[in-house]
């Protein structure tokens, strides 16, 4: 059983890793008018795997025992890669386009629940009674937060709503194989070969993207967008929330993601003046209480 460092460091982790992902809509929003999908996604798996490995130089530097990378770790945290960044992005990007915000914020609240459904049989992680309590207290919390009377589920949306749930459920698969992954591997290391994982895909289609749409005019300030999309909401942001499926069972990592449609609505709130309401704020509340109760097992 981990102590309660442990598990308050893995919280904190979790907690951190989704709220930069709910702060990185504005960013990715005005990068995105410049540089497609897929190429973005590049550029941040690149710098992302850049990054880490920048950290593991340093560390195995100075570090008396190195950190061997043995075929079979390489190939295992490969393919972790390839479903997360690969496969679930590639789905999130495709459902985003041809589906709308709203549907894409309620869809992906349901990754939690697919997580308790993974997290028995890849892990044997039971899903207790208190879980199932926590998932629901704080699912009812987002869907308080995110209002779903503003979802559209009109046929010409169908593949869309599909893309996104299809992004949900592999994002899950995801998250529980780092768990997975980590318990026979150094985590670092691991996170760098896992953004490795998502270029084959990604260069493919970056460059289908390239060839049909082109790329805008790249500024200073689109440059600072793709260092923060790359070094902060994918080096840093993907090995924290790494490390709070490491650290923490699936099915209570898995609600410090409900932190992120909370951070961004907080944040357009402060930025563009969206109001905030009474649901809202009950909503912070019971999704906070439901993080209590999965953390007091």
């Amino acid at each position: 059983m981990h102590s309660k460092h442990h598990t308050l460091a893995g919280l904190i982790a979790g907690l951190t890793a989704a709220s930069i992902w709910g702060g990185m809509y504005v960013v990715s929003k005005v990068v995105l008018e410049v540089i497609p999908p897929f190429s973005l996604l590049v550029s941040r798996l690149v710098l992302g795997a850049l990054t880490l490995g920048i950290v593991i130089y340093f560390r195995n530097r100075n570090a008396e025992t190195k950190t061997s990378v043995t075929k079979e770790f390489f190939w295992s945290s490969f393919l972790v890669g390839f479903v997360g960044y690969g496969v679930s992005l590639g789905f999130q990007f495709v459902g985003t386009k041809l589906s709308t915000a709203s549907n894409g914020a309620l869809v992906t609240s349901a990754t939690p629940a697919f997580i308790l459904l993974f997290a028995p049989f890849l892990l044997g992680e039971r899903a207790t009674p208190r879980r199932i309590i926590a998932l629901v207290i704080s699912t009812l919390g987002v869907l308080a937060v995110i209002d779903p009377r503003s979802a559209e589920l009109s046929p010409s949306l169908f593949w869309g709503n599909m893309s996104l749930i299809a992004a949900a459920l592999t994002w899950a698969l995801y998250s529980v194989l780092v768990r997975k992954v980590s318990k026979s591997a150094d985590l670092l290391t691991s996170s760098a070969i896992m953004f490795l994982g998502g270029l084959p895909s990604s260069i493919a289609f970056g460059i289908w993207e390239i060839n049909t749409q082109g790329i805008g005019e790249i500024t200073v300030g689109i440059i600072g967008g793709i260092l923060f999309l790359g070094v902060i909401s994918t080096a840093i942001a993907m090995f924290l929330w790494n490390y709070a499926f490491a650290e923490l069972p699936a099915a209570v990592a898995s609600l410090t993601f409900f932190a992120q449609p909370v951070v961004g609505a907080l944040l357009g709130w402060f930025f563009l003046a969206e109001t905030i309401t009474p649901l809202f704020l009950a909503g912070g509340v019971l999704i906070g209480v439901g993080i209590l109760i999965a953390t007091r097992e």
